[in-house]
């Protein structure tokens, strides 16, 4: 039986168009538990999309689905929560914060999470 791993969509959406509905629709289809975050509220294959960046146990992976201008806001709250790895998705790159993710012990990978998902490699 494969571990199942707690993950956290940063830039999650509700709109059937966006990566990131894609993503959380196959990662419960896996059966991860997931967490959501994006810039309005809305839910997506049971998951409640928050606004708000809120303490969270045990997460393995954050997947990131925001440009990278964006991401700063979102450092020490990535780093606290202390996941495995973050996953940088096509166009989400970020040199400055996959450093900061290895200098704090945290795997960053350029890949995408529906591909890991789809070829067992998640």
């Amino acid at each position: 039986m494969k571990a199942l791993k707690k993950t956290l969509v940063i830039g999650a959406s509700d709109n059937p168009s966006r990566y990131s509905f894609l993503a959380i629709n196959k990662l419960r289809q896996h059966q991860h538990e997931v967490v959501a975050i994006g810039n309005k509220k809305g839910t997506v294959a049971g998951v409640d999309i928050t606004t708000e960046m809120e303490p969270v146990d045990d997460i393995d992976t954050v997947t990131l689905y925001i440009n990278p201008r964006l991401q700063p806001a979102y450092y020490n709250y990535i780093l606290s929560l202390k996941p495995r790895r973050i996953i940088f998705n096509p166009g989400t790159e970020n040199t400055e914060l996959q450093q900061l993710a290895v200098d704090n012990g945290i795997q960053p990978v350029e890949a995408c999470t529906l591909v890991m998902l789809s070829t067992n490699q998640y």
